[in-house]
């Protein structure tokens, strides 16, 4: 495993991060508590030090699993959790969306299932479509100052109010929004245009989600397997529904047979090449070691043009990949 430095902060965090939405069984899909432990040590054992979370995984059973699995060696990791959207089913209006009431209360029951005494980075889940920008910049202000997160960042926010946020906090000298989460794969190329371009420019640390489309970039679906297709009701799942997006594929499994790699090595390791840290949610242990795989794979510049010409949102010739970290880009380049 590599390291890098996360944006403008001081954290040197592995190369892909954990994601544990697939920890417990509370939204009738994932893993039991053994195979998530077998999981986490295994992503350990491999030099992992990045792990992402949320209260509302599996009705904040993932919280629960992790506290348990973190004890003894806290200060290991990097932990980064989620509010927005409650721990519980239907939860009440006044504990859900964005404002510092709602914070508070997920904050503190995110502390109790975690069994810590801080966050480290706390994300704002998603836009509530209500919350002002510096509401949300005020509340992560006051739990730093009582020292309950250490970092804040914004989750699915467009690039305008991720920029608005991140203006607000430095005016305000409070907390600053230190990362931007987003979805980013072969498949959802869309934040290339406007959110990677903005993290860049703000020295955000960057954090993207399902870079396997929810694993149909595995090709696993062709074979008539349904996972993530039915496993959370279709969500977060990009499904093979476009002669482009056969395309996409029939390029990510011939690049994999070229490289004698798996399809998901081929996916993960294309995006880390733009700049960011790529969460893998394995279900299993057996898919954890085929998702670490990529940390091996070298994609060649051949490769890379194949696989962003039949992915580009806009005419090839136009597409324009962002600059590399050894030409001055803003990310820091990987260390051993």
């Amino acid at each position: 495993m590599k390291y890098k430095t996360f944006g403008k902060t001081g954290l040197r965090v592995s190369q892909v991060a954990l994601g544990t939405g697939n920890f417990g069984m509370g939204w009738g899909y994932g893993a039991d508590p053994d195979t998530s432990k077998a999981v986490f040590d295994a992503y350990v054992e491999a030099g992992g030090n990045f792990i992402d979370t949320a209260d509302i995984y599996q009705f904040g059973q993932s919280e629960e699993v992790l506290g348990s699995l973190l004890e003894g060696r806290r200060e290991n990791f990097v932990l980064a959790t989620k509010f927005t959207n409650g721990a519980v089913p239907n939860a009440d209006r006044l504990v859900t969306g964005n404002s510092r009431k709602a914070l508070v209360a997920s904050v503190e029951g995110s502390l109790k299932r975690l069994k810590t005494d801080r966050i480290d980075i706390l994300w704002a889940h998603h836009p509530d479509g209500v919350t002002p920008a510096e509401e949300i910049v005020r509340g992560f202000e006051d739990l730093a100052r009582a020292g309950k997160i250490l970092y804040a960042g914004l989750s699915n926010f467009p690039a305008w109010r991720l920029a608005r946020a991140v203006t607000l906090a430095e005016l305000a000298r409070a907390v600053p929004i230190a990362a931007a989460q987003f979805e980013h794969s072969l498949v959802h190329r869309e934040p290339e245009a406007d959110l990677f371009p903005a993290s860049y420019a703000l020295g955000l640390g960057i954090v993207t989600w399902s870079p396997l489309g929810g694993g149909m970039l595995t090709g696993k679906y062709r074979q008539g397997e349904k996972g993530r297709a039915e496993g959370f009701g279709g969500r977060v799942f990009q499904p093979e529904n476009s002669a482009q997006r056969t395309a996409v594929l029939d390029a990510v499994l011939a690049v994999a047979g070229e490289l004698d790699v798996s399809p998901d090595q081929v996916a993960i390791a294309w995006a880390g090449t733009h700049g960011a840290v790529p969460i893998i949610g394995p279900r299993s242990l057996t898919q954890l070691s085929s998702n670490l795989g990529a940390l091996t794979v070298e994609l060649t510049a051949d490769q890379l043009e194949r696989l962003d010409a039949v992915s580009a949102i806009v005419p090839a010739s136009s597409a324009r990949r962002p600059i590399p970290w050894s030409e001055g880009g803003a990310v820091p380049n990987l260390v051993a």
